[in-house]
């Protein structure tokens, strides 16, 4: 086994090289002999990561659109739209079928597009819109949430294999957590931002507190949208008038010295969805399809947390503004773990240890109805998402020899994933609160299934890398790629 793992990197002087993206859409990269490479390269980098910075808005704009149900029903959503039983629950459940229905082939599509920039801008102002005209009668709101979750669909797979059209494999899992870190934010300034706007709008126009928050927060997606169109990037191959010639040209071989295997693929050019046929015949895919839907089964106390929140007896406002810390201290944790994930080339350790405290916390909402106590928990659940990072990251490394395939893998682990938010709503219903002691116990246990899972499929990849080394030492070949761990 390697002892500095490389993955989708390869020796630009090796055989290994790669001389034209496998796609063959990017056309012939122009020799950098006279460029200070290390200057141009950071000064690419510095104007990438400026852009990623407005995915983290677009991204924290498509959380809280997914998750203002959750607010709007401490302030009256539920008893205005009359939903009894599990009727909340599905309402909360139907966005994410229409996750499943839309994922892969957008990604697919986003594959074959020059302008990813215009497609992913025009999703978010059609789920802004639909946010805006939020109905109040249970049916018609069942009929939007649905639509919504069939259009947000395309931006998360969508972004992440954006990023990995531009960043190297040791430059991913920051990329990524920042992108993430979306999520977290959201949740945290989600809460204050709902709190502002249900404890002060309720009754102006003649508009409910709930009305108001669905008007506010469509309306502040399409803003971002609009501006998103000049904003995001696009693929390497595509000029952008936001980069100099140099950069341009660095960015797409950047991404030649990333495809691995090239020897395999470069006689056999990609056609249209071939890579989501590899995708689906690869059971690697489907294994952690399954893993990351039982991880994201483990969070989903996620859409309920301002219930969670509630149930320490404070009013809607507080119990909202009570969302906040535990957020923030997630979205540091998500950081520290993903560079550090990323320095040491280690992926399986740094899900596990994510996923470990959050079934501390869990044990910890078991044991006592203490206020204190449950709020630690809290705080102790909000650390655990940064396990899904490293895990996404751990994909997109993976599946690094082929963009096409690279692009459908993402999009069907990440639809199994979002299935898990589909029958995990139903596993936070009101009858099992307040202590919720039931949902807990099935966070852990999904947790638990999970690390087994990609317990084994590490030691998989670990064996897979003992027979590539083995055989270079009988060919006499030098050392090329490894999968990381």
């Amino acid at each position: 086994m390697s002892d500095r793992p490389l993955l989708g990197a390869v020796d630009s002087s090796s055989h290994y090289h790669a001389i034209s993206n496998t796609s063959g859409d990017d056309g012939p990269t122009l020799p950098l002999d006279d460029v200070d490479r290390p200057i141009v390269e950071k000064r690419l980098l510095r104007k990438l990561d400026l852009r990623v910075a407005f995915l983290v808005l677009v991204y924290i704009m498509n959380v809280m659109d997914r998750t203002n149900a959750a607010a709007a029903r401490l302030r009256g959503f539920e008893e205005d739209l009359g939903m009894t039983g599990n009727q909340f629950n599905t309402l909360t459940s139907i966005l994410y079928v229409g996750y499943l229905l839309t994922q892969a082939p957008s990604n697919m599509i986003l594959h074959r597009m020059k302008r990813p920039s215009l497609y992913l801008s025009s999703c978010m102002i059609t789920w802004g819109a639909l946010t805006v005209f939020m109905m109040p009668t249970y049916h018609a709101a069942l009929i939007l949430r649905f639509f919504t979750g069939f259009v947000e669909a395309a931006f998360f797979p969508g972004a992440v294999f954006l990023l990995s059209r531009w960043y190297k494999w040791h430059e991913l899992g920051l990329r990524i957590a920042i992108l993430h870190c979306g999520n977290s934010i959201s949740n945290a300034f989600g809460a204050l931002i709902a709190s502002g706007i249900l404890g002060s709008l309720d009754g102006t126009l003649g508009f409910t507190a709930w009305r108001w928050l669905f008007f506010v927060e469509g309306t502040l997606t399409i803003v971002a949208a609009v501006s998103a169109i000049w904003i995001l990037p696009d693929f390497p191959s595509t000029p952008s008038v936001w980069l100099l010639p140099d950069e341009q040209t660095l960015a797409k071989r950047r991404m030649e010295e990333e495809v691995v295997a090239v020897i395999e693929h470069k006689s056999k050019p990609e056609e249209n969805f071939s890579g989501l046929v590899e995708a689906l015949m690869d059971w690697r895919v489907w294994w952690l399809g399954v893993a990351l839907y039982l991880m994201e089964t483990s969070m989903s106390f996620r859409i309920f947390f301002p219930t969670l929140s509630a149930t320490m007896g404070y009013n809607p406002t507080i119990s909202l503004l009570l969302c906040a810390p535990p957020w923030i201290l997630g979205t540091a944790t998500s950081f520290v773990v993903a560079r550090h994930s990323d320095a040491t080339g280690d992926r399986f350790w740094h899900i596990v240890g994510p996923l470990l405290v959050g079934i501390v916390g869990f044990m910890l909402a078991i044991s006592t109805m203490n206020t204190a106590i449950r709020y630690l928990s809290l705080f102790i659940m909000a650390q655990c998402p940064a396990a899904f990072v490293a895990a996404l990251t751990w994909v997109m490394n993976t599946f690094s020899q082929s963009h096409s395939k690279r692009a459908a893998a993402i999009a069907l682990i990440n639809t199994m994933s979002s299935a898990g938010l589909i029958s995990s709503s139903y596993f936070w219903p009101s009858s099992w609160g307040p202590s919720y002691v039931n949902s807990c116990l099935i966070c852990i246990l999904a947790s638990v299934v999970s690390i087994g899972m990609l317990w084994v499929f590490r030691e998989h990849l670990s064996r897979c890398n003992e027979a590539a080394e083995a055989e270079e030492k009988a060919l006499g070949l030098p050392k090329g790629f490894r999968y990381l761990l």
